[in-house]
Parts: structure tokens; sequence; C-alpha cells
């Protein structure tokens, strides 16, 4: 059973969403890309499992809508936070080849040519978690 608090982070889209699932010691437990329609049951599935108490939610396209969603399904046993999400997924595609270093012939290849060679909206989600406690970290220290 998992006892420290987890963080769900939220890349909102209107086809497919990115979600992340990050403790709070910064350890990556979960990410991946899914449908928006997996979004409300995956969550679900991670609240049953997961001691879940916040949600990171980028606040860029579909935001406003995602919100007012997670807010109906899940308030108030999960508060839902918005993050800033400009430059995140520049970010996310420099953070893709720390994750998956790129092998044989890639390597040669300028990191800005690479082609990626699927959706990183998970990796956004990861990028989102580590903003938040950031601010938070930086709340705490400036007190």
């Amino acid at each position: 059973m998992h006892h420290q608090p987890m963080i769900l982070g939220l890349d909102p889209g209107r086809q497919k969403c990115g979600l992340a699932l990050m403790g709070v010691d910064h350890t990556i437990h979960w990410h991946q890309v899914v449908g928006a329609s997996q979004v409300i049951d995956s969550i679900n599935a991670f609240c049953q499992t997961y001691p879940i108490s916040l949600l990171v939610l980028g606040d860029q396209t579909t935001s406003k809508e995602w919100h007012q969603t997670l807010l109906e399904h899940f308030s108030p046993s999960l508060v839902v936070v918005q993050v800033d999400e400009r430059y995140s997924t520049l970010e996310a595609r420099s953070r893709y080849w720390q994750l998956y270093p790129p092998r044989g012939i890639q390597r040669l290849v300028p990191q800005s040519l690479r082609q990626i060679p699927h959706p990183i909206d998970d990796i956004v989600a990861i990028i989102l978690i580590e903003r938040y406690l950031q601010s938070k970290d930086e709340v705490v220290s400036n007190e």
C-alpha cells in the first residue's frame, strides 16, 4: 500500500490528455497519454488505489471545461489546482530525450531535429506537477 501523498497531473486536451502520478518526493509512479473520454475513469481508478488529494491541471487548451468537469466528478475529495502551462511542451520535448535517450544513428541527429515517435502530453503532466511542487517549495523558503 502507498502511504505517501500522491499528486495527479493532467495536461488537458480535446482528443487526448496527458496523465501522470507523482509522489510528493518527486518519484514518478506512472505516466501515459489517454483519450479524453478515458480521463475520468482513469482518475477514479487512481483515487481508489493511491492516496491522492490533489490534481494539478494545466491552464491552457480546454482547461476551463476540464476544471468544471473535474469539480463535478471529484469535489470535494480532490483539490484541483491550475498551473501555468507556458513552454511546458518545449520542456517536455527535451525531457523526453532524457527519459528515452536516442540509440544508434539517432544520437548523431541534433535534438531539435529528432522526431519524437509519440505524443508527450504525459511528460507535460509530469512537468506541471513539478512546477506545482517547485512553487510550494518557493513559498516555504520565502516565509
